[in-house]
């Protein structure tokens, strides 16, 4: 499973609408922060969305997971609210019937992996499930900007292979070991991995986190503090379509604090 991730320059994109109001200008590269400039019109009462560069991915597909970076702000004085570049972990939402705005639904479903699509709107409709609405009503106006990394099944995984499951002699000091080897693209460091993932407690063996269990495969960027103790040197120079095998002594995100870890990963992707 691999896609074409090339580096989009966004169009810059202002218009104006009587009933809809004025959009805000998006400048920067897919796959970096966008810098976002307010206008000094009236933001409009609907939600209303524009693409602002078109992918060469796969198109997302009612049913994906939804894999994505976003930029938050509030459209009065442009402050952030959110963002998932500076904190290096992709918003992940799972379109399976959970209680996703409708409007992420139209951002999102329909865009080819690549992509950068713009929304603005009141917050309650983009806010995505279960974001902190930080004391703002419900009727102030955000502007989000979304970078589509990709859309995947929730069972994706690599083709002809059966489930990952922790090897019989896998201990919290073993060295990383490839069990599948990749053909796709090298993952390096600073790249965002695409992946599923078992994670297991030691000595107990027993299975305390899945991406399987969670809903689909998950984006990770490569790099310190954004991914578990191991997974830096464990996934570093695999390529994808790779799976990979290692033991952790410390424990850490995503499944919270505990012991140490042991971990199978099918890399699906790397961008």
């Amino acid at each position: 499973m691999r896609l074409l991730w090339p580096a989009v320059l966004v169009l810059v994109t202002s218009c104006g609408a009587t009933e809809g109001g004025t959009l805000p200008v998006v400048t920067g590269t897919f796959g970096t922060r966008p810098v976002v400039s307010i206008p000094r019109g009236k933001p409009g009462r609907l939600p209303r969305m524009a693409v602002l560069s078109t992918g060469s991915g796969r198109r997302t597909v009612p049913g994906d997971v939804v894999l994505a970076d976003v930029e938050i702000r509030r459209w009065t004085d442009n402050t952030p609210h959110l963002n998932t570049y500076d904190a290096n972990q992709p918003a992940t939402v799972v379109f399976d019937g959970r209680r996703v705005p409708d409007a992420w639904s139209q951002v999102l479903i329909g865009q080819p992996a690549g992509s950068r699509v713009l929304l603005v709107g009141p917050a309650a409709q983009v806010l995505g499930p279960d974001m902190d609405p930080g004391g703002m009503g419900a009727a102030e106006t955000l502007v989000a900007v979304f970078d589509v990394l990709g859309g995947y099944p929730p069972d994706a995984r690599l083709v002809g292979r059966p489930l990952p499951a922790v090897p019989a002699d896998l201990t919290p000091m073993t060295p990383p070991r490839t069990l599948i080897g990749g053909s796709g693209a090298e993952v390096r460091d600073g790249a965002k991995v695409i992946v599923q993932y078992v994670a297991a407690a030691w000595p107990s063996r027993a299975a305390v986190d899945s991406s399987y269990r969670r809903g689909g495969p998950s984006a990770f960027t490569l790099a310190p503090g954004a991914v578990p103790p191991g997974w830096l040197t464990g996934l570093r120079g695999q390529r994808v379509g790779a799976r990979v095998t290692f033991g952790s002594p410390m424990s850490g995100y995503p499944e919270g604090t505990g012991g140490p870890r042991l971990y199978v990963i099918d890399i699906l992707d790397a961008i």
